[in-house]
């Protein structure tokens, strides 16, 4: 796709964050302007999108993501998502979300209770999100990831709504390497702006540098298509 010109998304930096940096290359890789944010500023600078990377925001200390959600950049996000302003959350982000009740259940800890990093095969499930429009419903895709506190949990009126209201943006393929209810890797809020996932699209982004790929290892690009799908829904919108 042609890329928006002038588009602008923001990447917020908490103490303890590890991939903002990748995240910003993705955008920049997409076609768009990388804005950093920091989580102490209640300013989004006018960005068109924000996403919240990975790490281990305020050491996870109370729970993964449970301080981040007080910070004075959330408060912002929360009112910019409410009025449509397309929000990715990945890994520790997924978990800052929860907390701050922008999607629904919540994160613990991996069901063998041990950190994992591996290459994820994915279902895509939602190909109508701000973040997935550019994929194809039952695509699969392969993206990092590495975590401890990935297994996503909610009651099961939740998981029957989630699934019901077609929320359940990915599924993991093969293996669910974290025990989340329904092999479920990701979700999206009800207006589908809001998403959220545990493997890391920011390190599938440029060939050389990823997954492997259809065309060998390393060369799997599926990340960077999270990142033009912003795009995308920008202009139409």
């Amino acid at each position: 796709m042609t890329a928006l010109t002038g588009a602008r998304i923001g990447v917020i930096t908490f103490p303890g964050t590890l991939d903002d940096r990748d995240a910003a290359r993705a955008v920049r890789l997409a076609g768009a302007e990388a804005v950093a944010l920091w989580h102490a500023d209640a300013d989004l600078q006018g960005v068109d999108a924000v996403v919240l990377p990975g790490g281990f925001s305020y050491g996870d200390y109370l729970r993964a993501g449970a301080i981040s959600r007080f910070a004075p950049a959330m408060s912002a996000v929360v009112d910019a998502a409410n009025g449509g302003m397309p929000v990715l959350g990945i890994c520790n982000g997924f978990q800052i979300l929860t907390e701050a009740h922008l999607l629904p259940g919540s994160m613990v800890k991996n069901d063998h209770l041990h950190f994992v990093c591996r290459e994820q095969s994915l279902v895509v499930e939602n190909a109508s999100t701000a973040w997935t429009n550019q994929f194809e419903a039952g695509q699969r895709i392969t993206i990092p990831l590495k975590n401890q506190d990935g297994q996503f949990v909610a009651d099961e009126h939740v998981l029957d709504e989630l699934e019901g209201e077609g929320r359940v943006v990915f599924r993991y393929d093969g293996w669910n390497p974290n025990g989340s209810r329904r092999d479920i890797a990701g979700i999206s809020n009800a207006r589908g702006n809001v998403v959220g996932l545990m493997p890391h699209p920011e390190h599938a982004v440029e060939a050389g540098f990823g997954p492997a790929g259809a065309e060998g290892p390393r060369a799997g690009t599926d990340g960077l298509t999270f990142f033009t799908s912003v795009l995308a829904s920008l202009v139409s919108a």
